[in-house]
């Protein structure tokens, strides 16, 4: 529900309002005819829903103003509306049927009328539920457009400061909350943590009763084969007297009852601990299940944690961009929250507690979670930046990062399907993503590929020292500077990389080595850990990913994706092309090394994997999918800026701030279609062509301006001297 309402447009709260009761109304519909019979209606469906329906509205609930809304929406329509609704819904509801009524007891139709009942009112709880909530989100909303009305309306500098003196406050309420919220989220791990001495408790409980109850089944056997075996067999004894003989078979019969008896308790006794065992496994599926509701439960608290902490320093940075360079006791107290939040971490607070999905310093691949800014402005927005990654990652870990994993997982063996391309759109989990892109590499590659080719390029290397090396030297230490695999002094990676560069400057001496093919290196070095498959990765971008010429000298085909990008911004994006276009801003200084690196200097590790995994196996359509979403995801943010100088700053680090890789994924591969490749190869046919002929033109520029040079006599300017004169 809280995901919900991001989602919802305060403008228009009555229309908002009726189609998420509507939308939950035919949830609630979907499931329940999961599980009953086709064809059961009930009449009594309408029952709960006139119920709420003629509820008075709360006379707390602030209105919307007539200033919110050119066209408000008034409460008889309203009413009506979600009456009609509601009787659509009765006369669609399956819940009574001819069947109801036929071939079925009285406690069945009960039993069916009980489970109606009870799922309308849960039905009924959560709408009103819904609606305290939106409730609290106009309240909050207009309390919000009060206090920024009021703030610009401010004649004085007084009013103004009081103002700001408020927002303090309430940033200081905000403050307790999170810190109630840490203890609540305390107390939940402590719980869990009961709970998990409890069932191992359990466990050894059960497993000393297994024990036991085999050990007593072993007995059963033997004494019971004993029996049989004294039966069938009776030692072999000299005849006795009738008097001996007749105690010594009383004596065996009396040993039998005995042995029956302790058989039959043997008996008695291991049906009881099979039923104890019984009990304590159901025990301990409950307790399992509590466990699992109640970390879902502390990763959402701290989801929820983390967008409170996000917009507390998006609040501090607000207020510090309206003070400006203002002296004042605020304006210090504003320096010292700031300084303080920098230096916070979640960690320090909670020592003791579970760390569900941390803020480490660096993830899985060696990246800065927190980009190091220098400056401060920039370090809080990185913060900022920090603590929605965590947020997104906490809410999407359950619903999605683990089905996700599932499938991979049971994929089995892999070959080229619709199903597959659904799946790397989505993403590679980690522990999967090696052995997925070796597989692409090689579907690329075997052509090319050839034993022992690695090793022969590195020995040519060692014998001959190519031309590209003093570049690539130079290029290694420029490497990501902000993943420690490439700065740690002690790290095997600078070493690896720079063998996998002068490899492929042997393989293609056409091309030997351009900037940004250490990166391309770098990236698959991180992910596949091999030279040698790092290596063949490169040259599968490079030589059959890529077009031709899109790493020579004259990157011909690069210059040419940079118009093909342009013409698609015009079609997919006018009215962000023309905003640009208005202040002569060139997207091309942004754009061009996007594609040339793959966006591996752009986006955050997580999404620049994602963007690989597509990559590698649909290719160059990848990227531009993948630019044209990037600028439709930030376009209203680029609107409003008014300069060309503050638009250039935005867009140099802009796609730093991107941390929902679904909202990404689904502008990409859903919002930007059609995107038919037919069209991407004529629009790169028709530039490339007109690129090629400005440099034949420039080309033949420059011949007849060395050609007029050389027919020219050289003349020497009065009052200076000639470089023969000089000398003498």
């Amino acid at each position: 529900m809280p995901l919900a309402l991001q989602n919802i447009s305060l403008k228009h709260l009555g229309t908002e309002i009726q189609n998420t009761m509507y939308n939950i109304r035919g949830n609630k519909q979907s499931q329940g005819t999961g599980h009953r019979p086709p064809g059961e209606d009930s009449p009594l469906i309408g029952e709960p829903q006139r119920e709420e329906q003629s509820s008075p509205p709360d006379p707390s609930t602030p209105g919307k103003g007539p200033s919110d809304s050119p066209k408000p929406t008034p409460k008889s329509s309203l009413t009506a509306n979600l009456i009609q609704k509601a009787k659509r819904q009765n006369n669609t509801f399956p819940l009574f049927a001819e069947g109801l009524t036929r071939n079925r007891t009285p406690q069945e139709k009960a039993l069916a009328l009980e489970q109606q009942v009870l799922m309308l009112t849960k039905e009924l709880k959560s709408q009103k539920e819904l609606v305290r909530i939106l409730h609290k989100a106009l309240e909050a909303a207009q309390q919000e457009k009060r206090a920024s009305s009021a703030y610009l309306a401010a004649a004085e500098d007084k009013d103004r400061l009081e103002l700001v003196r408020h927002k303090v406050r309430q940033i200081a309420e905000l403050g307790r909350h999170v810190e109630a919220l840490e203890q609540e989220r305390e107390s939940l791990t402590q719980t869990v943590s009961l709970l998990e001495q409890q069932v191992q408790e359990l466990e050894q409980h059960v497993q000393l009763l297994m024990e036991k109850n085999q050990a007593k089944q072993q007995v059963i056997c033997v004494l019971s084969e004993k029996v049989t075996q004294d039966f069938l067999h009776p030692p072999n004894q000299p005849p006795k007297p009738s008097d001996a003989a007749d105690r010594d078979f009383l004596s065996q019969q009396e040993k039998m009852e005995h042995l029956k008896d302790d058989m039959e308790a043997y008996r008695t006794q291991n049906h009881f601990l099979n039923s104890e065992i019984h009990q304590v496994t159901k025990i301990w599926r409950r307790v399992a299940e509590k466990e699992k509701a109640l970390l879902m439960k502390c990763a959402y608290l701290q989801a929820k944690n983390c967008q409170v902490e996000s917009k507390y320093l998006a609040g501090l940075r607000r207020l510090q961009e309206a003070m400006g360079n203002e002296a004042s006791e605020c304006a210090e107290l504003l320096r010292q929250l700031i300084q303080e939040a920098l230096q916070w971490e979640a960690s320090d607070a909670s020592a003791d507690g579970v760390e569900l999905s941390p803020i480490r310093e660096y993830d899985e691949y060696g990246f800065l979670t927190v980009p190091n800014y220098e400056v401060e402005d920039l370090k809080l927005l990185a913060k900022i930046q920090a603590l929605e990654v965590r947020s997104h990652h906490l809410l999407a870990h359950e619903a999605v990062e683990r089905p996700l994993r599932e499938r991979w997982a049971a994929l089995g063996e892999l070959a080229p399907s619709a199903e597959l391309k659904q799946l790397l759109r989505a993403g590679v989990s980690c522990e999967h993503r090696p052995r997925v892109w070796r597989w692409l590499v090689h579907l690329r590659v075997q052509h090319l590929q050839t034993p022992g080719r690695y090793q022969e390029l590195l020995s040519r290397g060692q014998a001959c020292k190519h031309p590209a090396a003093r570049q690539i030297e130079l290029d290694l230490n420029r490497t990501f500077p902000n993943n420690k695999h490439f700065t740690c002094p002690t790290s095997s990676f600078p070493d690896k990389l720079r063998r996998v560069l002068l490899a492929f400057s042997w393989q293609n001496p056409s091309i030997g080595y351009c900037q940004g093919l250490n990166r391309l290196a770098a990236i698959a070095l991180l992910v596949l850990d091999e030279e040698e498959s790092a290596f063949w990765c490169l040259v599968a971008i490079v030589e059959t990913i890529m077009p031709a010429d899109y790493y020579s000298k004259t990157l011909t085909a690069s210059q040419a994706d940079q118009r093909v990008l342009q013409d698609l911004l015009s079609e997919k994006l006018p009215r962000l092309m023309a905003h640009v276009g208005q202040h002569r801003v060139d997207l091309s200084f942004i754009t061009f090394n996007w594609f040339l690196v793959v966006f591996a200097d752009s986006l955050i590790s997580n999404i620049l994997l994602q963007v690989w995994d597509a990559f590698l196996y649909e290719g160059t359509k990848v990227l531009f999918r993948y630019a044209l979403a990037i600028f439709k995801y930030n376009e209203e943010e680029i609107l409003r800026l008014q300069d060309s100088l503050e638009i250039y700053q935005y867009l140099r680090f802009f796609t730093k701030t991107i941390c929902n890789s679904r909202k990404l994924r689904n502008i990409a591969f859903n919002d930007m279609n059609p995107f038919p490749m037919k069209q991407l190869q004529q629009l790169r046919t028709v530039h490339r062509e007109r690129l090629e002929a400005e440099l034949r033109e420039l080309e033949q520029l420059k011949a007849e301006y060395l050609e007029t040079r050389a027919s020219q006599d050289p003349v020497v300017p009065e009052g200076c001297t000639s470089e023969d004169e000089g000398e003498a």
